[in-house]
């Protein structure tokens, strides 16, 4: 039986067929809802209302389409049809003589999960002729109704917003790109669909013909963050055929979305600057090498990773490749210690496919924190800040220095200071003591000179810093103050004479004139003559391990003593490698 206890007289319609979608309304056929006490003189439909839903947006009015199930009986309780039985509900025009006129006056005025039991009169039902082995004539008929939808030709998409972020700086457009999470819903709460559910984002273009007329028209206008119900009437949605799945024909679909992303294919990135130091004397360019801080994040917030969870900055060239493109760019013209944002629309960042934590075609939002930066063609570069008027005697390879010093990173964080220790650092200059641009940081500087060394890794602690204490290509800040400056020796020296050198010298110093001499009188002789000040070591060093030093150049044999033919002085010499005499 075909919907017939919703027919007029003299005309059939066929019910439109939708195997196990509403199945589960045949446990709401429950028995006839009894009559109220006041009696039923049968002249017009009786209505009872036996539940109403405590929200109704609209209720039905003559012209509206209508989507119901029903179970209709006889007075004594007898089943004549049921739209349970079916699976599918009963769709049809109200007011427009698609059904009995004591249907169309009881579903008039009722909701959406409205439940009405109904009793309609035989004039208003099939009269004196019934329908023949199935209505018998005359005969009073009872329909226990459930309104699943309703709508009207001239509804239009209806959306209701009830989050919207505060700060909303773009909508979606017509040709934009957006993700978005939806649970969708047809009117009577019933859900048909979820992206929440498989736990990932509807993905798509808006207003270009890739969604159903009314969803491209609901999401037009929708921040990042904003959540809002789009109501869809049939015919901007599945129509009179639905999808052939879940979604029957002719039923309204609400959804509950939440746009988590948006983009135009036609984006660049933006950059917005946060916070810019007041001297920048130097922006990044291609080929530099940059140490920053980042957050990323997607658009509606989501971190997806961070530099500062591991405590170590993210170290790169930029401009030639290394990270993606929309970061390359992003990262150009920045200055030391300058924080911005970049957002990278997904064809500058990791496309459709996405990566890691990233889902495909996902805006990227990267709040950065620039550390430091140099290039590899950086040489060390020198401030000077302060120089006595006497400034006639420079620092030179060979002299021992004594000097003072802060130790930064180019961002300002201290890595170490002298003068919170209390003492000096002394080095010999050019001797590999310190770091190769320290060493051309300290050259030719007078005593009492202050001056600010800038280092770039190449010429400090490189890619591998120093475990715990300097981060690996790290730009390096010295302060130094030179307190004291002891002259060396010329270049290959470890020991000079002030006045002519003895011509018995060998004899002078074997003083037990064997013809041999061993390590402790070339020691006492040695000491003595920089006692008298007649000889000089060179300043820096370990004098003991000097002097063995010059002692072992000179026995030639390895044998523990120098004899007179061994015995040469420094311009005697005809090869090099040894220390002077």
């Amino acid at each position: 039986m075909a919907g017939l206890g919703m027919l007029p007289r003299r005309r059939r319609c066929c019910s439109l067929l939708l195997p196990a979608l509403l199945v589960s309304w045949v446990a709401c056929q429950a028995p006839p809802v009894p009559a109220g006490e006041q009696p039923w003189d049968g002249q017009d439909v009786h209505i009872e209302r036996s539940f109403v839903p405590e929200q109704c947006a609209r209720t039905v009015r003559s012209g509206d389409f209508v989507r119901y199930h029903y179970l209709g009986t006889f007075p004594d309780g007898s089943k004549f049809d049921s739209s349970y039985d079916r699976g599918s509900t009963f769709d049809a025009f109200v007011g427009k003589g698609q059904l009995i006129a004591g249907m169309d006056k009881a579903l008039v005025g009722m909701c959406v999960n409205e439940r009405r039991f109904v009793k309609i009169p035989p004039k208003l039902a099939y009269g004196s002729e019934g329908v023949s082995g199935v209505i018998p004539p005359n005969a009073v008929l009872h329909f226990d109704v459930l309104l699943i939808d309703l709508w009207n030709s001239e509804d239009e998409v209806q959306i209701q917003t009830y989050l919207k972020p505060e700060k909303c700086t773009r909508t979606i457009q017509v040709s934009d790109f957006v993700r978005y999470h939806y649970n969708g819903t047809f009117l009577d709460g019933t859900l048909f669909d979820s992206s929440h559910n498989r736990m990932r984002t509807y993905d798509t273009y808006v207003g270009i013909g890739w969604l159903i007329p009314g969803m491209d028209k609901g999401l037009l206008g929708m921040c990042v963050g904003e959540k809002r119900i789009i109501t869809i009437p049939p015919y901007l949605a599945y129509g009179e055929e639905g999808d052939g799945k879940e979604i029957p024909g002719q039923a309204s679909l609400v959804f509950d979305v939440a746009l988590l992303d948006l983009h135009n294919p036609k984006d660049g990135i933006t950059v917005e600057n946060q916070q810019v130091p007041e001297s920048c004397e130097r922006k990044s360019q291609t080929g530099d090498f940059l140490r920053y801080h980042y957050n990323g994040t997607l658009l509606d917030g989501t971190l997806f990773d961070s530099s500062y969870s591991r405590n170590h900055t993210y170290d790169t060239y930029i401009g030639k490749g290394y990270v993606i493109a929309g970061m390359d760019e992003g990262l150009l013209g920045v200055c030391t210690g300058e924080k911005r944002r970049i957002i990278i629309p997904p064809h500058l960042g990791y496309g459709e496919e996405g990566r890691g934590k990233i889902p495909g075609s996902a805006v990227l939002v990267f709040d950065i924190h620039v550390i430091d930066f140099h290039n590899p063609l950086d040489s060390v570069n020198i401030t000077t800040h302060y120089k006595p008027s006497n400034c006639t005697v420079l620092s030179k390879k060979g002299d021992y220095l004594k000097y003072h010093y802060n130790a930064s990173l180019l961002d300002g964080t201290l890595l170490d200071s002298t003068l919170s220790l209390g003492k000096t650092y002394n080095i010999v200059l050019g001797s590999g003591q310190v770091v190769l641009g320290m060493d051309m940081g300290l050259r030719d500087m007078c005593v009492g000179e202050r001056r600010t060394v800038v280092i770039p890794p190449h010429l400090g602690y490189g890619e591998a810093g120093v475990e715990g204490e300097v981060p690996g290509s790290a730009v390096l800040v010295f302060d130094i103050e030179l307190l004291e400056l002891v002259s060396g020796l010329p270049d290959g020296y470890m020991f000079v004479w002030h006045g002519d050198v003895s011509p018995n010298l060998f004899e002078e110093i074997d003083k037990d004139n064997n013809g041999e001499v061993f390590l402790e009188e070339f020691s006492e002789y040695i000491q003595a003559q920089v006692d008298s000040g007649k000889g000089k070591l060179a300043p820096g060093f370990d004098s003991a391990k000097i002097v063995k030093n010059m002692f072992t150049n000179q026995d030639r044999n390895g044998d523990g003593k120098i004899t007179a033919e061994e015995f040469k002085l420094k311009d005697q010499e005809t090869t090099e490698g040894h220390d002077e005499l």
